[in-house]
């Protein structure tokens, strides 16, 4: 045996999403990182050992996708991946391969794969695995398991690890160590205090707790993935598999095989096993049910057996992806009340918007999957809408450790409850969490303080670097004292503005999934469902409105179109808002064209308005595929609230005057996605390339380091993407200039671009009053757009 000792500022363990997005922000915050994964690859449940999709607000809230590190790393796999995403099932070595890339190429970053934690230490020289003897052990007084916090106040000292197949051992020591590994195993060796289990209604009071406390979690998952072979593909399960004979098990218990490829959630089981020492057990269970709903679906279920017919099992998973154990107790603890009324936490450094998602304990063999699955996902459903959430912030707090100061976690294992779990622990946003925890780390050892310190006495530097380093927050945006482009104004070649979307054009960008834009198209919402448009408003007087109807109805009918000032675009009371304007409209027995009104009104302010279209079952909404950036339809769901409709499109009507919602100003707005307004430039898109976007300064300004933040795609989740997707509004080819006397200079042009974020560093300081950003080609949109441009003097930021 060989044993090697390494210091590093931040350890991280377990390389899923969360502790990726650690190991990253840290490393390119200026800490000297580790990263310890028990697997030859990165990604945990998304990588393609367990092959989950990576899930997060995009899911369920328009415009919501991740970005930041998670953002960087979906769009790579998607740049380079010939697979065709689906549900879960389909993750392939290349999704490994693009996180791989982008770890390798950190140079304060060392990773330890095939690297399993065996034991803590801590400062007082004790190690935790020969103190779990003497510490107390959890009890379940409320339900729930409870182990209290061993000691107060002892800190982590070091960390031993053992390298598979190499008879190696590490004795890792750290400054701050982030325990990102799900089932909270470094916490649990560090004698942290932490919880297994459901909470009661009557301890929380959260609209999802359960009546009764219990150490019920949800279940752990393997994945399957059938590929069409062309031709009939016989199958024949083997004898100790499960034997299904009964369909009403799959369709009307939640788990109704929808597609042959893949996508099956349900393949889950948990209590009455223990999901971190029943491990294995579950292992075997799981590929007995996995083989023999391949079975029922291939060779007994009437509804699946022609769709199966030449389709072969490609890939069985024998890693299962586990969903929830222990959940360490931090500073804070995120209870889901929390979440629904989306509280501005100070400390705020990621968010989420997934649905409160908690699968039947049990799983498959419970009486059914997951409530919302047995019913359809039917939003109209009052038990199903009111799990709809967010999009919400998730604070600091809840990531630190409330009894070892220097441990910090992200990712499944933070301090929140069962429910509120049931929306936080999808990957997407457990990425963003450990780029929010990672920042925190390394920024509070670059300050030599302790996180929980640098939250209380600086926490505005960690949420400015956070949005500098492209993420996003809910309740914050730039107010970076050292950006200098807060200190120019804006101008543009040209501008798009917004006249309306027709019920029959087609959609821009034609490399998403092609039967997500055919099915909006076109189509109709019955008024009845009073459905939405959220849209942005320039200030100025509205003339006119039309709104194309379809009238089923054989006289003359009446619909009552309102007008709304809201906050953003996720604005969903049904009061919410200022009302502007209403009137009600006569429509046309057997109309189905657009309905002309007058308006007449002036917003109070320009930004985020929403269109409501209220009225009876025969009058229907024309739905439109027409993308346009920062807008969304929706709908009133069970819950009395709109809610965007994930298919996406929009309420098919027209303005006039049209609407100057795309100007330059919007770059310099501090935030980098559609909310309040669309925080964009869109050049017009009749004008021919190229078109730019500028800078001018009152003065001479002196910088030497330019960040661009270009349109990416926003409003679907990365399974809607083809392979080798780019987002159309990315600029292929791009020039960097300044004015110098009457003429324009180039300092930088790229000619291969297909990154949303570039930033340019320039060989020497430049001194001017005008900087723009030409964009002569992009990947298909026939607009030039840009997000932000920042600009400092520093060329190391």
């Amino acid at each position: 045996m060989k044993t090697l000792q390494e210091t590093y500022d931040v350890v991280v363990t377990g390389g899923g999403m969360a502790g990726f997005c650690a190991a990253i922000a840290a490393a390119r915050n200026g800490a000297k990182t580790c990263l310890i994964q028990d697997r030859p690859v990165l990604g945990g449940n998304a990588s393609s050992e367990v092959r989950v999709t990576i899930h997060g607000a995009a899911c369920h809230h328009t415009h919501a996708r991740e970005t930041g590190i998670i953002g960087e790393a979906m769009q790579a796999e998607r740049r380079s991946n010939h697979l065709f995403p689906i549900e879960n099932g389909w993750t392939n070595s290349v999704h490994d391969m693009a996180l791989y890339d982008i770890a390798v190429k950190e140079p304060n970053l060392t990773l330890h794969l095939n690297t399993s934690v065996r034991d803590v230490q801590l400062e007082d020289g004790s190690w935790g695995l020969e103190n779990l003897a003497q510490w107390p052990v959890a009890d379940d007084r409320k339900g729930y398991l409870h182990r209290p916090a061993c000691h107060d106040g002892l800190s982590i000292k070091a960390i031993r690890a053992e390298i598979s197949n190499a008879e190696t051992t590490l004795l890792i020591a750290g400054k701050t160590f982030i325990d990102c590994t799900g089932d909270a195993l470094t916490g649990n060796l560090a004698g942290c205090e932490w919880r297994w289990g459901s909470e009661a209604h009557k301890e929380t009071g959260e609209v999802h707790a359960v009546a009764e406390g219990s150490t019920d979690v949800m279940g752990n998952s393997i994945h399957i993935r059938c590929i069409d072979t062309g031709r009939p593909a016989p199958f024949k399960a083997p004898d100790w598999a499960v034997k299904h004979e009964d369909a009403s098990y799959f369709y009307e218990q939640g788990r109704k095989p929808n597609e042959p490829e893949g996508g099956f959630w349900w393949i889950e089981i948990g209590v009455p096993y223990n999901t971190i020492y029943d491990n294995e057990e579950i292992r075997h269970e799981l590929t007995r049910h996995a083989l023999g709903g391949w079975d029922w679906m291939k060779n007994k279920d009437p509804k699946m057996m022609d769709k199966c017919r030449n389709y072969a099992l490609e890939f069985i998973g024998q890693v299962p992806g586990k969903r929830e154990s222990r959940r360490i107790m931090g500073k804070h603890l995120i209870f889901e009340n929390e979440l629904q009324d989306r509280v501005d936490f100070p400390d705020e450094c990621a968010y989420g918007g997934w649905f409160i998602d908690l699968h039947t304990p049990g799983g498959l063999l419970a009486d059914s999957s997951e409530p919302a699955s047995k019913v359809g996902y039917d939003d109209k459903v009052k038990e199903v809408a009111l799990k709809y959430i967010g999009p919400y912030g998730i604070p600091l707090r809840a990531m630190i450790s409330n009894n070892v100061p220097n441990l910090l976690m992200a990712g499944r294992n933070i301090s929140t409850t069962h429910a509120a779990l049931g929306t936080v622990r999808v990957m997407a946003t457990c990425g963003l969490m450990g780029q929010g925890i990672g920042t925190l780390a390394a920024l509070a050892i670059a300050e030599n303080t302790s996180p929980e310190k640098m939250i209380e006495e600086n926490v505005d530097r960690v949420q400015q670097q956070l949005l500098r380093d492209g993420c996003y927050l809910p309740h914050r945006h730039n107010t970076d004292p050292s950006d200098l482009a807060l200190k120019a104004s804006a101008n543009a070649s040209s501008e798009h503005t917004l006249r309306g979307m027709g019920a029959w054009e087609e959609p821009e960008d034609k490399n998403l999934r092609e039967h997500i834009w055919r099915r909006a198209k076109g189509r109709t919402f019955t008024t009845d469902n009073c459905p939405c448009e959220w849209l942005h408003l320039d200030g100025a007087k509205l003339e006119r409105l039309g709104v194309h109807l379809v009238s089923t109805a054989k006289e003359t009918t009446e619909v009552t179109l309102r007008f709304r000032k809201v906050d953003s675009i996720w604005a969903y009371g049904r009061e919410e808002g200022e009302l502007i304007w209403e009137k009600t409209i006569a429509v046309p027995a057997g109309n189905d064209e657009c309905v002309w009104t007058a308006v007449g009104c002036t917003p109070a302010e320009a930004g985020c308005h929403r269109l409501e279209v209220e009225g009876p079952e025969s009058v229907a909404v024309r739905w439109s595929a027409r993308q346009e950036y920062g807008l969304a339809g929706g709908h009133l769901i069970g819950s009395g609230r709109f809610h965007w409709d994930r298919l996406p499109g929009h309420v098919s009507c027209q303005l006039e005057p049209a609407q100057k919602i795309y100007n330059a100003s919007q770059v310099l707005s501090g935030v980098t996605r559609p909310r309040e307004q669309t925080n964009l430039w869109l050049s017009d898109p009749g004008a021919p390339l190229p078109q730019w976007a500028s800078l001018e300064w009152a003065e001479e300004t002196t910088f030497q380091r330019v960040e661009l933040t270009f349109p990416s795609q926003l409003v679907l989740e990365t399974h809607w993407e083809n392979p080798f997707y780019v987002a159309p509004h990315i600029p292929l080819r791009y020039r960097l200039q300044v004015k110098r006397g009457e003429e324009w200079k180039t300092l930088c042009q790229e000619g291969e671009n297909d990154r949303s974020r570039r930033t340019h560093i320039l060989p020497e300081p430049v001194t001017t009053k005008q900087l723009r950003v030409v964009v002569e080609e992009t990947h298909g949109a026939a607009s030039a757009g840009l997000t932000e441009i920042r600009v400092y003097a520093d060329p190391e930021g």
